[in-house]
């Protein structure tokens, strides 16, 4: 790939001049991805093969909210309980509705691979495009790279957790959990590679578990717990986490927030779904009303039967919710059963999980964005799937896993990971459609947008973003020692420190934001003659 050879001042003015090409009128046989595409400037590489219901499988399972909440809900409950498990709840809910209608806005007008950093490229003015998208990219990738390990992490350290429970001599070593995760990992890598012809078809059948897995562990938990009462679930402030009262419900509400993380998912597969500039935005909206609705219902119902709250904090297992579904079915066995349901559902989220990063990084190093780009932009010949972009991602997945065996809270701090790394690049995103509407530049709406409302909503997803980013790094609880310390702040530093020495040595060299595809360039000359 390279940029074309008369180029003017940039590879984002070219692009924002195709943008505006009349090609209803020139190219009347086309489709709207093709046309997509062509105003992109880039070749059509990877097959077409999500329609809207297997992508709202795909998004809905990488959202994977009311599973989630299991595992999560615990530093909401030490940061307030009740009600910043509910009120906090609400507010992510519409928060991120107002975030997900920005990014539709965004997507619907470049439905690519690349997602945020192609849209900060084409948005930010002209001075600070090349540096702005380039910063975009590094973050997103940062972010949807903690993504895929956390879903892994959480695979794997459950499945030790059942050890536990089910065998009380069992040793347990956080080792031992890496060692599990790796191989959730080589599923999840097996399902993206060798099996990925039948994975759009796989999100359809996972669809359905998604909702029946829901009525699986709702029915039982509710019908056999011992039930709190309605004063504890909505009204009865408890602050365990030894933060002041309002920075407590603020450092909670990352268990909301994370639950709604994953949506733009079907931004980096893009140019794989059929009427992306449709289909795209019309699935991150009715997997945010569906995971919020399922989640909201299963918040209530963890808060209502949890039972013994000292017995569900210490249990050996080191996940509360096993002791929770093992003292309301009184049985070790039926703990397992509903245990196992949800690990089957964080499994297949990863599947999305890592099919949306690599994507993200693959698109990423197609532009030139990253160290090695040539070899990562690689897409296979007979699989037409970035082979090395998912190569790297199972291996930053695995190194990511090693945080696991030095710190007992390791999983908060690849959740933050996640949380700063994708709220980073929307921050920047909105951010910039923000500042083109105040000022009033030409902005080339999809078939999806906002109108009038656009500002509005852009402002107050704005502002939610930058709230739950900063919250985010802050540890779960105090004291916090060298162990319990969330390390996501030094991470997350390192590798912005990391990437500015990169882009300061080659980077800028490099990048040029996202460059108009030479075969596009040859193919458009042919048609020409």
């Amino acid at each position: 790939m390279a940029p074309i050879q008369s180029q003017m001042k940039s590879d984002t003015e070219s692009a924002q001049r195709a943008s505006n090409s009349n090609e209803e009128d020139e190219f009347p046989t086309l489709s709207q991805d093709e046309k997509d595409m062509r105003r992109m400037g880039k070749v059509q590489e990877t097959k077409r093969n999500f329609g809207l219901l297997p992508l709202l499988g795909f998004t809905t399972i990488m959202l994977c909210s009311w599973q989630s909440i299991f595992p999560f809900f615990l530093t909401g409950f030490l940061n307030g309980g009740g009600p910043t498990l509910i009120y906090g709840y609400i507010f992510c809910f519409v928060g991120s509705l107002a975030m997900c209608a920005s990014i539709s806005e965004m997507a619907s007008m470049y439905p690519t691979s690349g997602g945020q950093y192609h849209w900060v490229a084409l948005l930010a003015p002209p001075k600070w495009s090349k540096f702005l998208s380039w910063l975009t990219g590094w973050v997103s990738v940062l972010g949807w790279q903690a993504g895929c390990a956390s879903g892994t992490f959480l695979g794997g350290t459950i499945i030790q957790g059942l050890l536990v429970l089910n065998d009380p001599s069992y040793n347990y070593q956080r080792w031992h959990g890496t060692l599990l995760l790796y191989a959730v990992l080589l599923v999840t890598v097996f399902v993206n590679t060798i099996a990925v012809r039948v994975l759009p078809a796989l999100e359809g059948v996972i669809l359905c578990a998604h909702v029946l897995g829901f009525f699986a562990i709702l029915i039982p938990l509710v019908h056999l717990a011992p039930q709190s009462s309605a004063d504890f679930v909505f009204a009865t402030w408890s602050n365990g986490s030894g933060y002041v009262d309002g920075l407590s419900w603020f450092v909670g509400l990352t268990t909301s927030s994370v639950l709604f993380i994953g949506f733009d998912g079907a931004c980096h597969m893009a140019e794989e779904v059929k009427n992306a500039s449709i289909n795209v935005p019309r699935s991150m909206f009715f997997t945010i009303f569906l995971n919020g609705a399922l989640g909201f219902a299963m918040m209530i119902s963890i808060l209502y039967c949890i039972g013994d709250v000292d017995n569900a904090l210490s249990t050996p297992t080191g996940w509360p919710f096993i002791e929770i579904f093992r003292n309301a079915t009184q049985s070790n066995a039926g703990a397992t059963a509903m245990t196992s349901i949800l690990i089957a559902m964080i499994i297949f989220a990863t599947f999305g999980y890592v099919a949306s990063a690599s994507r993200q990084l693959w698109a990423f190093a197609r532009d030139h964005g990253l160290p090695f780009s040539g070899t990562l932009a690689t897409v296979d010949r007979r699989w037409a799937i970035p082979l090395y972009a998912i190569g790297l991602t199972a291996l930053i997945n695995a190194l990511l896993a090693l945080i696991n065996i030095g710190s007992s809270v390791a999983f908060n701090a690849l959740v933050s990971l996640v949380a700063a790394g994708l709220f980073s690049s929307y921050v920047i995103s909105i951010s910039l459609m923000i500042r083109k509407r105040l000022v009033g530049e030409h902005i080339p709406f999809g078939p999806w947008n906002m109108g009038r409302a656009g500002l509005a909503v852009n402002v107050y997803a704005l502002l939610y973003t930058i709230i739950v980013t900063v919250f985010s790094f802050f540890p779960p609880s105090t004291p916090v020692t060298a162990v319990s310390m969330n390390w996501s702040c030094a991470v997350y530093g390192g590798t912005i420190i990391f990437g500015l020495l990169f882009w300061i040595v080659s980077g800028r060299k490099q990048w040029r934001g996202p460059l108009i595809d030479r075969r596009f360039v040859e193919q458009a000359q042919s048609a020409q003659l």
